[in-house]
């Protein structure tokens, strides 16, 4: 009688275990996620450089949420929560030209729709410390934009633009773009770098609308987060 009665309690806690497990899967499910890309070509000789301005925010995003990088397929991955949000962060290892691979890979592994993914990406028309919001539009030349777009399939897509000047002269534009950011330079980018987290953040808690609304007004580089007040993202 006495064993059938612990047997019978096990069994009661092995129940109560399990239904904690698949309450704690439902719950996680349930988190709102969404896929943070940032453009960029990877190894040392690009670091700092202006055509890796979507890493330098990716990179922001997570160290302020004290993640970790690792190195998975297609790209390095880390993930952050800001405000019951989760933001999967990746930057491509597939270099510039072929980011799509890596985009295309990384929504299927998610399982998320294209309406969930923000693209960062330096650009030349935009002079340094302005960043703009888009959630559609042609790649304006933009090897990287191009790929994604054959790779997704659409232009309707959102990304977010960073401003790195176009101070080169006629034929010089990749060797700009390879280069490093000039000291009176600094300033605005890292402006830019924080206000475009600032618009991230805005982008997964307040929709795409009203991101644009808020941050694409002319000379935006110090970042005015009316919204979204400046706070570090959460480790996952």
């Amino acid at each position: 009688m006495h064993s059938d009665s612990r047997m019978m309690r096990l069994l009661k806690r092995i129940l109560s275990l399990c239904k904690r497990s698949e309450y704690k899967k439902e719950t996680d499910d349930a988190v709102a996620k969404y896929l943070i890309v940032g453009l960029g070509n990877v190894g040392s000789e690009y670091e700092g450089t202006r055509h890796n301005a979507g890493f330098m925010v990716v990179d922001a995003l997570a160290a302020e949420g004290e993640a970790r990088w690792s190195l998975e397929r297609h790209a390095y991955r880390a993930e952050v929560r800001h405000k019951g949000r989760s933001l999967v962060l990746i930057k491509p290892t597939t270099y510039m030209n072929l980011s799509g691979k890596a985009v295309n890979y990384w929504l299927q592994a998610e399982k998320l729709e294209v309406e969930s993914l923000m693209v960062v990406v330096d650009d030349i028309a935009l002079d340094p410390g302005i960043i703009r919001i888009k959630k559609q539009g042609a790649a304006g030349g933009h090897n990287g934009l191009t790929d994604i777009e054959e790779a997704l399939g659409t232009q309707a897509y959102n990304r977010l633009r960073v401003g790195v000047g176009n101070r080169f002269s006629r034929g010089r534009q990749v060797d700009y773009v390879l280069g490093r950011f000039e000291p009176d330079e600094l300033p605005a980018v890292e402006a830019a770098v924080k206000e475009a987290c600032g618009a991230v953040r805005c982008f997964v808690t307040q929709g795409i609308d009203r991101t644009m609304n808020l941050y694409n007004k002319k000379g935006n580089a110090h970042a005015k987060e009316a919204a979204e007040p400046q706070e570090a993202t959460e480790q996952t």
